[in-house]
């Protein structure tokens, strides 16, 4: 009995051991790069929206669809990782940096903007698109053309979001803010008339559009400018280098470009030219 108990110990050392240089975690951490990940996993986990339409969407089967969707496809083929190797695990905007340093994932593709503050905690490569802020409004409305002409009107963003407040500052001081917890919510009450416009990146308004087509439009004339990058772990200088020279040949070669007009197809939405990579 003692020589079967002790093997039973040895095996589980030798599993756990196993297990931890493996990267038990489903993260990078074990790894200097994900260029690293990729090549000696064949598999990757990535970070993405579930809730946005156009842009990371989880579908009824369990799946994610839109265009960050298909830019974490292409970049991880890049990398030597079919899709089907891929989990995409559900993030939301408070917690990208976290799972990243957790090694939770390995890159996150989330509608994720660059900004000196994130840079200090992740890397990023990119920018794969420049979103601006715009308006939604209802598709017969001709009296909204822009945020100066929002005076009296009700204007609806999410709660502890900042660009409904940009508006009052900046551009329409009589205009009556409303929040609401998600942007689903407003867009139930811009459709159902008690509210007369919604305010985010342009890009993720433009999925609202496409789902509504024929009931809301987008006013077309954004008023901001936010750089959505590729976050990694910091300071993985091979993985920043890799990513950029995978965004760089999907602008190239046609692939951004479909990926985008088919996430967005419906949605009165030009597409605009690929954006410069920064190199840092």
């Amino acid at each position: 009995m003692f020589g079967r108990s002790l093997y039973a110990v040895f095996a589980v050392v030798a599993l756990t051991a196993t297990a931890t240089a493996c990267g038990g975690g489903g993260g990078q951490d074990t790894y200097d790069s994900v260029v690293d990940k990729a090549k000696n996993d064949k598999k990757l986990v990535i970070g993405v929206k579930a809730d946005q339409p156009g842009l990371g969407l989880r579908t009824p089967d369990g799946g994610f669809s839109g265009f960050d969707i298909e830019i974490a496809k292409y970049v991880a083929k890049s990398l030597g990782v079919e899709a089907k190797d891929i989990t995409f695990k559900e993030t939301v905007s408070a917690n990208r940096e976290a799972f990243l340093q957790q090694g939770q994932v390995d890159m996150v593709v989330a509608t994720y903007s660059i900004t000196d503050a994130r840079k200090q905690k992740v890397s990023f490569a990119g920018p794969y698109f420049v979103a601006g802020q715009d308006l939604l409004v209802r598709a017969d409305d001709t009296a909204l053309t822009g945020p100066d002409t929002l005076n009296g009107k009700k204007l609806c963003s999410v709660a502890g979001s900042t660009p409904a407040q940009k508006v009052k500052e900046s551009y329409a001081k009589q205009v009556q803010l409303q929040e609401e917890r998600t942007y689903s919510a407003c867009v139930d009450r811009v459709l159902g008339g008690q509210l007369d416009a919604i305010t985010t990146d342009n890009v993720i308004l433009a999925g609202y559009a496409a789902q509504h087509t024929g009931k809301l439009k987008l006013v077309g004339k954004p008023f901001s400018t936010e750089k959505y990058g590729i976050g990694l772990k910091k300071d993985d200088s091979a993985g920043r280098k890799a990513v950029n020279e995978a965004l760089s040949t999907m602008f190239a070669d046609g692939s951004w470009k479909k990926a985008l007009e088919s996430s967005f197809g419906g949605a009165g939405f030009t597409v605009p030219e690929a954006p410069k990579l920064e190199q840092y």
